[in-house]
């Protein structure tokens, strides 16, 4: 007697279920302690500068520089974490924020005050990541070569614009930003600025529609596309809010340094990449978290400063760095097995 062969299921086009509650507080668990494995590292790198360099290391000042310098990166960090969430990546960070911070020291554009400096960087690192967006998401080239040409193109610009010399700022109200006196309740300016961006950041990943549609697109492109999200538009979006970091990097790069140069964002890239991966995104794409990579910066930046504090041959730190980057890597793969 033969069976009863069931009707074939069609898709009806809807999107699917959502995980049972016990599968996200199983991924929840999981971030919490992936958090707090990133501050126990910060916690015993601030206990090592403490009991190396004490006076030096916990002095109120040095801290300020820490979070200071942590700003620059991290905002560039903020932007490369969600452009790897989406399955893509971003080599041309670094060379975007040389170039907004040159065009935007020129004399010329010094002419304008604070606000033309302010427009010029963000504009510039805007239309930076307007272009790597159309080549990687209309284009059809592979986000990496396409970053790739960027950085080498950004570079060069930059190179040209400054004829290898360093361009002083001039404007009192751009560098009394870096100024004790500008500090609100002993915070510098620009690590309020590198707070607000992470907050904005986290709320648009975590509680927008523009951040699940991130995730979906990272997860599986071609679910995203079948479930109604225009992948392209969205690739788009994420390489120009990537830029748009940037530009806003470069600012405060400008403010930190009071010069504009060629050389300036150098290894950013490498930087906001390795920041974003210990964090707990995921290179492969689909899982991103801002509260990791905030670390993550913090972390990189802790290990650097320590590094100076005790004179410690910067080769040393590099070897440090990129064990931390494989352990990471590792503990993501142990993880990603498991689930």
């Amino acid at each position: 007697m033969t069976q009863p062969v069931s009707p074939p299921r069609y898709d009806s086009g809807k999107a699917p279920a959502a995980a049972p509650p016990h599968a996200w507080r199983t991924l929840a668990g999981r971030a919490d302690v992936r958090t707090l494995s990133l501050l126990g590292v910060l916690a015993v790198l601030i206990l090592i500068g403490g009991i190396t360099k004490p006076d030096e290391f916990l002095d109120t000042r040095n801290l300020q520089l820490v979070l200071t310098q942590a700003s620059v990166i991290g905002v560039v960090t903020v932007g490369m974490t969600f452009v790897i969430t989406s399955g893509g990546i971003d080599l041309s960070v670094g060379a975007i924020v040389a170039l907004a911070s040159v065009w935007a020291t020129t004399v010329a554009t010094q002419e304008y005050g604070f606000t033309g400096i302010l427009f010029t960087a963000v504009a510039v690192g805007l239309g930076c990541g307007l272009v790597n967006g159309l080549l990687a998401a209309y284009g059809g080239m592979v986000p990496f070569i396409a970053t790739l040409a960027m950085l080498a193109s950004a570079r060069g610009l930059a190179l040209q614009i400054t004829d290898g010399r360093t361009q002083i700022v001039t404007m009192d109200s751009v560098l009394s930003l870096g100024e004790r006196d500008s500090y609100v309740l002993g915070i510098p300016p620009l690590v309020l600025v590198f707070a607000l961006v992470t907050v904005i950041g986290w709320l648009v990943l975590n509680r927008t529609t523009f951040g699940r549609r991130t995730v979906a697109v990272g997860g599986n492109a071609e679910a995203a596309r079948l479930a109604g999200i225009d992948v392209r538009r969205q690739r788009l979006y994420l390489y120009l809010l990537s830029g748009l970091c940037c530009g806003i990097a470069a600012f405060l790069l400008i403010v930190l340094a009071g010069s504009g140069q060629n050389t300036n964002g150098n290894l950013y890239e490498l930087d906001a990449i390795a920041a974003a991966i210990i964090g707990g995104t995921l290179l492969s794409g689909g899982r991103g978290t801002i509260t990791g990579s905030v670390l993550g910066v913090l972390i990189f930046t802790t290990i650097t400063d320590i590094f100076a504090l005790n004179n410690l041959q910067s080769d040393v730190q590099q070897i440090a760095k990129g064990a931390i980057i494989v352990a990471a890597v590792l503990v993501q793969r142990r993880t990603a097995s498991t689930t």
